[in-house]
């Protein structure tokens, strides 16, 4: 009888992982091209770059679920993108917009929100095995995830466009500083914001979300930068509801904590 010699150990990628990984490569593809359209002053298309960056970004990880084909490799080189589509590309699209004419100061902006963008996910890479994470275990997400942090800062150019760029104060370098600024902030902060993942909706309002999704859908085909800049506004009214909410289930774990535990019965005596 033959004898079977030790199986060697397969190396390198899946199949299965090479499509989501292919995906994310697209994205960081996307939002390259966002700065390509920026340097020709084509602020429409380097936005919907940046946009699509993001599309591609959210299809990624369900993909890989869906495929099984999760893999270290293939988180790694998400947030790689990330830093890129949704860092460096809204700095220096914003830096060409605006920041440029503060010579002295307005490139210090942007540096600083591409770098609190690569300090974001370097803190969400740092924690994925962490298992004492409140903000997760609850729902929430700790800060603005970068996609969300990108949206936001480009939100004076939404608006721009949208007003048929007759608004020209928005180009004001001073505002567009302070708005990245904030930006960045959002992004490294310890505020909880809701994680859309984890919402889970009634039986009773699922087809009224469905309606809402697709009139969303509708509206970002028919006016694409009012759309993006009301969803954009939305989602910054958002945050104090969520850090609110987030309080709410922290004083309820505080209350379940401290609630003092029934003594145990003691039988009675028999004779």
């Amino acid at each position: 009888m033959a004898l079977i010699g030790p199986v060697r150990e397969r190396r390198g990628i899946p199949l299965r992982a090479v499509v989501p990984n292919a995906i994310t490569a697209l994205a960081l593809c996307s939002g390259l091209s966002g700065i390509r359209f920026a340097i020709a002053e084509d602020w429409d298309k380097a936005i919907a770059a940046i946009m699509i960056a993001a599309v591609l970004d959210g299809m990624d990880g369900r993909i890989a679920r869906m495929l099984k084909g999760q893999s270290r490799f293939g988180a790694e080189l998400d947030s790689l993108s990330d830093v890129i589509a949704f860092g460096v590309s809204p700095a220096i699209i914003m830096h060409l917009w605006a920041l440029q004419y503060w010579p002295r100061f307005g490139w210090l902006f942007a540096l600083a929100y591409a770098v609190c963008a690569a300090l974001r996910l370097a803190r969400f890479n740092a924690n994925i095995d962490v298992e004492d994470q409140p903000h997760k275990s609850a729902g929430f997400l700790t800060g603005v995830p970068a996609p969300a942090g990108a949206g936001l800062m480009l939100l004076p150019v939404y608006v721009w466009i949208a007003t048929n760029r007759e608004l020209d104060w928005l180009h004001n370098h001073y505002l567009v500083a302070g708005w990245a600024a904030i930006s960045a902030f959002l992004m490294i902060s310890n505020l909880a914001t809701f994680s859309w993942g984890s919402i889970r909706l009634r039986r009773n309002v699922r087809f009224t979300a469905i309606v809402i999704i697709a009139l969303v859908a509708g509206a970002l085909v028919s006016a694409p930068w009012e759309t993006l800049s009301v969803a954009a506004l939305l989602y910054a009214a958002s945050i104090p509801f969520s850090i609110a909410s987030y309080g709410r289930v922290k004083r309820q774990r505080a209350a379940g904590l401290q609630r003092p535990e029934p003594a145990p019965s003691v039988p009675a005596p028999t004779a």
